[in-house]
């Protein structure tokens, strides 16, 4: 299966469950400091995209010295270098894009990288956004969740109320019912099991997968 994984420069707080996420075929490009997280899991990318205002110097000439592309935009743009990044995946026709290390930090690039998702050219696309420890996805029609019992995942209405909403194999079951953008109901399910599946009618949907933090991080808190 062809993927393309997108590394961003934003917080990582699991980068050993990304590293195993990472498969030998996978297409990499990082996004201008996102390069810091993709030579930090000991892989090289393919292509780094940006205006490279926030890459490491050291970084960047290692990359020269190797013999990696870059393309290079102005930092005064109409689009941000994950959106371009976007663009240069889907010239490859991949049957998967993971966008890494998009999520917190800054919350205006945070909600900016979730809408990104509504582009209709993904629709076909799997796509997810992803950390390690918290995955994104947004649900068209039919979103499938592979993780454990007792993972949290919540269901949030984005851009409009989304109708004919069921789930299969969460605590909390819906069944062709509506889930409103001014309410909360869909927040903080839990997974029955090692797999659990959510489909709608209409809308757009984001399902919000928390995996368990490892049990030895949990005695140490």
């Amino acid at each position: 299966m062809s993927r393309v994984l997108i590394f961003k420069n934003g917080e990582l707080p699991d980068p050993d469950s990304v590293r195993g996420l990472i498969q030998d075929d996978d297409f990499i490009l990082s996004v201008d400091g996102g390069t810091r997280h993709v030579l930090s899991l000991g892989r090289i990318p393919h292509l780094v995209v940006g205006d490279l205002d926030s890459i490491v110097p050291q970084d960047r000439t290692k990359l020269d010295e190797m013999g990696v592309d870059f393309v290079v935009h102005p930092k005064e743009k109409d689009q941000t270098d994950l959106e371009l990044a976007i663009e240069i995946a889907l010239s490859r026709n991949p049957a998967k894009i993971l966008l890494l290390a998009a999520l917190g930090g800054r919350l205006d690039h945070t909600l900016g990288n979730i809408s990104l998702l509504t582009d209709p050219r993904l629709e076909t696309i799997e796509t997810a956004l992803e950390d390690g420890r918290t995955e994104l996805q947004l649900c068209r029609h039919h979103v499938r969740i592979i993780g454990q019992r007792g993972d949290l995942v919540s269901l949030i209405p984005w851009k409009g109320d989304v109708l004919g909403v069921s789930t299969e194999n969460l605590q909390w079951e819906l069944e062709d019912e509506t889930l409103f953008q001014n309410r909360t109901r869909g927040v903080s399910n839990e997974m029955l099991g090692d797999m659990a599946s959510i489909q709608v009618r209409s809308g757009f949907l984001l399902v919000i997968h928390i995996r368990q933090e490892p049990q030895e991080e949990r005695r140490r808190l």
